[in-house]
């Protein structure tokens, strides 16, 4: 059974490996907004995302109006703390929404018990935050915000559900933190638990 218990060290990591590394979530924005061209080929990254029977359960609303952007951030805080107070400084923010699955993949979370248009839309808002650190872009996906707020901002339609928002820009310092994690033999195992 191999024992794996070294990672890929920066010197080593090339192609996909070096741009996991740098994939992090950044949580200080230089306020340079990035151009529609470097957002388009996020958007298209997560597009090729795969998903459950193909049913590209998602839909991604851009926010790079400077005002509708200044709007989004105070409802993505809790008030009287400082999580998510970097938001204000991202100049963009995407809001990904929850869209109707095909009837294979519905049925599929049913019969399995299990949210896969979740799982897919996790897939690709990975996919564009990839795409953004090979941009040059930082981006922080985000889970706690006001979505009664967001949906009406964004003029989300009655009944969709926004499932995460992603904070995008260029981050305020150069270089990627060091990562804690766990040793891969932690996180692994081979054939059995």
């Amino acid at each position: 059974m191999p024992q794996i218990t070294d990672t890929v060290t920066a010197e080593s990591a090339s192609g996909f490996a070096e741009l996991a590394r740098k994939r992090y979530s950044v949580r200080s924005f230089s306020g340079m907004k990035p151009g529609r061209e470097a957002l388009l080929r996020c958007l298209e990254a997560a597009r090729l995302a795969p998903s459950a029977c193909n049913a590209q359960p998602w839909r991604f609303i851009v926010a790079d109006e400077d005002r509708l952007a200044a709007a989004l951030a105070p409802v993505c805080t809790l008030k009287g703390s400082k999580l998510n107070r970097f938001v204000s400084e991202a100049p963009v923010i995407v809001a990904v929404t929850e869209e109707s699955p095909n009837l294979t993949s519905f049925f599929g979370s049913l019969f399995k018990n299990r949210p896969l248009h979740l799982i897919d839309i996790g897939i690709a808002a990975e996919h564009f935050c990839l795409q953004a650190a090979e941009e040059g872009l930082g981006t922080c996906m985000l889970g706690w915000f006001d979505e009664r707020a967001v949906q009406k901002l964004l003029r989300v339609p009655r009944g969709k559900r926004v499932a995460l928002l992603i904070a995008v820009g260029y981050p305020a310092k150069e270089g990627v933190p060091e990562k804690r994690r766990k040793d891969i033999g932690e996180m692994s195992s081979w054939d059995r638990y």
